[in-house]
């Protein structure tokens, strides 16, 4: 059985105490929730993530993941972050591919490769994402984008390091848009990703991945997009920044 995965992308929001404070309003909304083959994740910026991740009281099914990190093992990369940095302080799972990584800092799908190794390197878990433009999908390229990015991304990968990589299918037109694929176009596209990597991996590794839908979830929309077949959860952005909201999410997907 495939894991469930809820995971929150507070992206560039929140201080040191408004993070804190998000992450026990979410844990105390844990409290009364049984949760079965589920992982929840939160993600704040760099310079939050030590005091959030090592603070009393906080649920120990919460996991904590770094926005990014730097392909280098270090260097003179001012403004970085690298693998190493991340684990000496807890942090073994890490996002690397989101949309606005690309779009605002032209990451390409070479350099995210390069990230990925290192990632695998250092025995991290990877939250990949990708998706398509608006004009991708009104071209109807869409398809062809997506499985060049993986391609491009992992397909460099060993049959053994996909058990660190969980994929996150974003299209672009609705990340922060309030317009969403339908549960129908989410399906089609997390179907076609199978279809893609067990074409180079097998139909084993292609039914084992996570994949994670991300793009204006919202309670509202949640449970008809978690309910498909193919998708196995969601990377949130702007719901993940109110506890309530989360948790409605999380309870979406038992």
């Amino acid at each position: 059985m495939r894991t469930k995965i809820v995971a929150g992308n507070w992206k560039m929001n929140l201080d040191v105490n408004e993070s804190k404070k998000l992450a026990q309003d979410i844990s105390k909304e844990l409290q009364d929730i049984k949760t079965q083959n589920t992982r929840i994740i939160i993600a704040p910026t760099f310079t939050n993530l030590y005091p959030v991740f090592h603070q009393d009281g906080l649920d120990n099914r919460i996991e904590l993941a770094a926005q990014n990190m730097h392909q280098a093992e270090n260097g003179a990369y001012t403004g970085e972050i690298s693998a190493a940095m991340l684990q000496s302080i807890g942090i073994n799972t890490v996002l690397l591919g989101h949309s606005e990584r690309r779009s605002y800092f032209n990451e390409t799908d070479t350099s995210l490769a390069e990230k990925v190794s290192t990632a695998l390197r250092h025995k991290m878990n990877i939250i990949f994402c990708f998706g398509e433009v608006l004009e991708d999908r009104q071209n109807n390229t869409h398809f062809k984008v997506v499985e060049h990015q993986i391609q491009k991304a992992l397909f460099h990968l060993c049959e053994i390091d996909w058990a660190q990589i969980v994929l996150a299918y974003e299209p672009v037109w609705a990340i922060g848009t309030g317009e969403t694929a339908t549960p129908e176009q989410a399906q089609e596209m997390h179907a076609f990703i199978r279809t893609v990597i067990a074409s180079k991996y097998g139909d084993k590794i292609a039914q084992g991945v996570s994949i994670l839908y991300g793009g204006s979830v919202k309670p509202a929309n949640a449970k008809a997009i978690f309910s498909k077949p193919d998708v196995d959860g969601g990377l949130i952005g702007g719901a993940a920044l109110k506890a309530g909201d989360f948790i409605d999410l999380v309870q979406a997907i038992q």
